[in-house]
């Protein structure tokens, strides 16, 4: 910025009583000329402008002061939300010739935990620094202490959550909330970067978060490369689009992200169309553009009135879809239904095996009947259900089967699609609920298990109580106790030898049926 410049802006300013500003572009360009009021300026849209979560804009504000002060809190938040190169206040004297230049700029991630650098005022003509090697050597800063954290997938997220729960830095609702969330994160192939847990009196209607909050999250986005916000709430599609559009960041609620999870996990015709049914009807009320070209008419000749716009003929397509689905469904019911008069005609038993996701259901169905469903230490890893034949020593024989994970809230459209699935529940004589004891919080786990059941309509049916990973606590006798307590039997899945207790007890169950 030259005197000569920064005279002629204090001068204008000050004989128009108005704040003015310039955005300008790294090759020196000025792209915009803004003209505000006594107190601060309006940035006008910069989407022309390159826009990324761990890049700046590539322009910088100069701007004139009218009273002599320094930075105001609105040119931090710009400088922030809007990744600035630099921001830039001059002071207009009185006289209207130029005061201080008083600048700041976004810095690294570091210790102290601050998000910018205010530098010390000088008159602009002693601003000599060579601004092209300034602002490439910050970026290569930023560039650099990103590189530092372990990147395995293009998704890099920060995780959070509004707890209007209580101030307790101890609550525990709001850390093993996050904790299941970021299990989920990691098992749609999410990296994790940070985590943030905000207290408020209510949640903000349109951000959720306080806005200040949220300018402070946009800078934290920026300095360790994270481009994905997951939120640990169901978020309305107004509040989806406010965060998208303040942020410039993709944003993910609760139940986004077990769908996207439940997608890649299907395998089977029945599952894909389940899952495809919960996610379009998840779409529906979310659809929107901000394209105003897609609003031209497709009327067609003849056509009256305005015809279909583009999100119209989305929509629609969209119902059309879920009635197909819808159908497809049904006709999944109706086999569902001829397998069990199959089944009731040969009178043998069925055990369904439920409980939280990741408790070892399928590793349990595994041991117990040799069978070879897929297993791994990660939630939701095995959606389709799998039935096999279970033989006890003293030749009695039931049919075991192996549902899908159960988990807190889980999204209503997720547990209207897999109804077909579950209801396969009430044709079960004997409920096996599987817990993992090695969880903190199993008794949570125990209680949404049984939440969903009641839900279903099945919670009366006799169930059998099982602790599993018994192996991961140390405390043999907190274990024994703990059986005691909910009448359990504590097995470990992955060794068969646990499963003897277990084994004699189903067969006295469906002998004595």
């Amino acid at each position: 910025m030259t005197h000569e410049l920064a005279r002629q802006l204090t001068e204008l300013s000050r004989e128009i009583n108005r704040q003015i500003g310039l955005l300008i572009t790294r090759k020196g360009e000025v792209a915009y000329v803004i003209v505000g009021d006594h107190r601060g300026l309006m940035i006008p849209d910069l989407t022309a402008y390159r826009s990324s979560s761990a890049r700046f804009r590539g322009l910088r504000l100069i701007h004139s002061h009218l009273n002599g002060e320094g930075l105001s809190d609105e040119d931090l938040t710009d400088l922030a939300l809007l990744r600035l190169d630099l921001v830039c206040a001059v002071e207009a004297r009185p006289d209207g010739l130029p005061g201080l230049a008083h600048l700041a700029h976004l810095i690294p991630e570091n210790p102290e935990g601050r998000y910018w650098q205010t530098l010390a005022p000088a008159p602009p003509a002693e601003l000599r620094r060579d601004f092209t090697s300034f602002i490439q050597a910050l970026e290569g800063e930023f560039a650099q202490k990103q590189k530092t954290r372990k990147i395995e997938t293009t998704d890099r997220a920060i995780l959070v959550r509004v707890e209007t729960g209580g101030h307790d830095p101890g609550h525990i609702d709001a850390e093993s909330s996050l904790d299941e969330l970021k299990e989920l994160a990691q098992s749609a192939g999410v990296e994790v970067f940070d985590m943030i847990v905000q207290h408020r009196a209510a949640p903000d209607p349109k951000f959720l978060l306080g806005k200040g909050k949220l300018s402070s999250l946009v800078i934290r986005a920026m300095q360790i490369g994270a481009n994905l916000l997951i939120f640990d709430h169901e978020l309305t599609p107004a509040q989806v689009r406010s965060l998208a559009d303040f942020t410039e960041m993709k944003v993910l609620d609760r139940t986004q992200l077990i769908l996207d999870i439940f997608a890649q996990r299907a395998h089977s015709r029945e599952g894909k169309i389940q899952v495809e049914l919960a996610q379009l009807k998840y779409l529906l009320p979310r659809l929107a553009t901000k394209d105003r070209a897609l609003s031209r008419l497709t009327g067609g000749i003849g056509a009256r009135g305005p015809g279909e716009t583009k999100l119209e003929i989305n929509r629609r397509r969209v119902r059309d879809r879920i009635h197909q689905l819808e159908k497809e469904i049904r006709s999944v019911e109706k086999s569902r239904g001829q397998r069990r008069v199959k089944r009731e005609r040969t009178a043998i038993p069925i055990i369904s095996i439920v409980g939280y996701t990741n408790a070892g259901k399928s590793t349990l169905l595994n041991t117990l009947t040799h069978s070879s469903v897929f297993t791994e230490n990660r939630l939701f890893a095995t959606l389709d259900p799998k039935t096999s034949r279970l033989r006890f020593p003293r030749d009695t024989e039931a049919i075991i089967t192996d549902t899908v994970g159960f988990i807190r809230d889980l999204p209503p459209d997720l547990f209207a699609a897999f109804r077909a699935t579950l209801d396969e529940l009430k044709e079960a004589d004997f409920l096996l609920h599987l817990v993992d004891i090695s969880n903190p919080h199993f008794e949570d786990h125990i209680q949404a298990v049984e939440k969903i059941l009641t839900e279903l309509e099945i919670i009366g049916k006799p169930t059998l109580l099982v602790f599993n990973k018994e192996d991961r606590l140390a405390d043999k006798d907190l274990l024994a106790a703990l059986c005691r307590r909910f009448d359990a039997i504590a097995i470990s899945a992955l060794h068969p030898e646990s499963l003897t207790p277990l084994v004699e007890k189903l067969e006295t169950m469906v002998q004595d049926r």
